[in-house]
């Protein structure tokens, strides 16, 4: 773990469950309602709303090998301070953590309601399902690179 400096900043992710991360980082990248943004240290303050997509955090500190990390996000909201980012989300889950074969079967469930159509399950619902099976699916990729 890094010394906090001028050139980190303190970044936590938490769901309505459990703190999912607390590290700092050099910069991230997050999934706004208007499209991914940016933050790097001493960002201007800034409240926004998130989307479901991928978060990716990079840890570039001199003496340490550069790391990159992914996390699965759903919905909430990101938090820009002096002191740091919180991002408040739904659902985050790391790449590492993400159960594939359990993302492949809530992306065929998801699919199959859409397939079916509106008499029988609400589609809003089900894409909502379908588009989070997919976001986690293609992160759980990233941990593989």
């Amino acid at each position: 773990m890094a010394t906090p400096s001028s050139k980190s900043f303190l970044l936590e992710i938490v769901t309505p469950f459990r703190k999912v991360f607390s590290e700092e980082v050099s910069a991230i990248i997050a999934p706004g309602e208007e499209g991914y943004f940016g933050v790097l240290p001493k960002h201007t303050p800034l409240l926004t709303s998130l989307q479901t997509g991928h978060l990716k955090v990079e840890q570039n500190f001199p003496g340490q090998e550069p790391r990159e990390l992914y996390f699965s996000i759903s919905g909430g909201f990101a938090e820009v301070l002096p002191a740091g980012v919180k991002i408040f989300a739904e659902t985050a889950e790391a790449a590492a953590e993400i159960d594939v074969p359990r993302a492949e079967d809530a992306k065929k469930r998801a699919t199959e309601r859409l397939q079916q159509g509106r008499k029988q399950w609400n589609l809003d619902r089900a894409r909502a399902a379908q588009e989070r099976a997919k976001n986690r699916l293609e992160v759980a990729v990233r941990k593989m690179r």
